[in-house]
């Protein structure tokens, strides 16, 4: 008898062992399409984050178009564009505020950019929070596009 109980436990633990690593690949799945969980209707709104992978905390204020209000100014590190298709549709995100400066795009068709550490300005500074202001324009009015 002590033997089966032996058995039955050891059986029991294996399986669970083979369980553990599946569900937390699933959990780290869920966690790398942070931006793709959080893609909605197109509102005509941007939308940032102040961690890569849209995670973190949503940035509040920022307009549909212009400055961005202090508790998002210098502080994105994922962006998402829910624009209207056709007509001005691109966000161009500038590095100053009064849309000026260096400045970057993202397509509609892009939804998002999940991580900024790796795009630069068309000036060469980094674009990872340092975005001040956008403006909606049509893609002919940019000349560098976010990686």
């Amino acid at each position: 008898m002590r033997r089966l109980t032996t058995t039955a436990t050891l059986l029991g633990l294996t399986v669970l062992g083979v369980a553990v690593p599946t569900t937390a690949a699933q959990a780290a799945e869920s966690v790398v399409a942070g931006c793709a969980d959080k893609v909605g209707p197109r509102d005509g709104r941007i939308y940032a984050w102040d961690a890569p992978n849209c995670l973190g905390n949503p940035l509040p204020g920022i307009p549909v178009s212009g400055d961005w209000g202090p508790d998002a100014d210098d502080r994105a590190s994922a962006v998402m564009n829910r624009g209207y298709p056709g007509g001005p549709d691109v966000a161009k995100f500038y590095e100053n505020s009064d849309v000026s400066g260096g400045h970057v795009c993202l397509l509609p068709g892009e939804l998002y950019a999940d991580d900024l550490s790796d795009s630069r300005f068309s000036n060469g500074a980094p674009v990872n929070d340092n975005i001040s202001s956008h403006q909606w324009v049509n893609r002919n009015s940019c000349a560098v596009f976010l990686t």
